[in-house]
């Protein structure tokens, strides 16, 4: 799968926590795409093979593969900051939080989504990098579309 997201919306932070949980890494920060076969492959540029950088240590060597196929990509969206409430905004009379400062909040139940890359159609969704169950959701829609699971409201 390949994170993908602007500086600071914690792709690194969340590869980390994959990686924590057995996942290996194939590239950060920059990753070459590529078309062999029908299939999209992720592979890291020569400079960057191996190195992960960690906010507050810097750059890290991990094990990694040389190469993996890309079965889908998960955008990160904008965590914004959340250091009082006063940036939370406020509840909407519906009992929501109506803004939530700059954060960028997924779609409750956005429609399935695919993103072309070297002309192969990928599936595309939408995650807060930083919240705690980022991992979870990934393999849990990881398996929803490997089992064709996802359901539609939209009969």
């Amino acid at each position: 799968m390949l994170l993908r997201g602007k500086s600071a919306t914690g792709k690194s932070d969340l590869a980390v926590r994959l990686m924590d949980q057995g996942w290996q890494l194939v590239a950060d920060d920059y990753t070459e795409l590529y078309a062999h076969d029908g299939v999209l492959y992720a592979r890291p540029p020569k400079t960057l093979k191996g190195l992960i950088e960690v906010r507050g240590l810097g750059l890290i060597k991990v094990d990694h593969l040389d190469q993996s196929p890309v079965v889908a990509v998960f955008d990160l969206l904008s965590v914004g900051p959340l250091g009082s409430l006063g940036s939370l905004g406020s509840l909407d009379s519906l009992g929501s939080l109506g803004s939530l400062g700059s954060m960028d909040i997924p779609e409750r139940l956005p429609a399935l989504s695919r993103q072309s890359f070297e002309g192969l159609d990928v599936p595309r969704y939408s995650l807060q990098a930083l919240q705690a169950s980022a991992p979870a959701i990934i393999r849990l829609a990881l398996k929803a579309q490997a089992q064709s699971l996802f359901y539609s409201l939209e009969a």
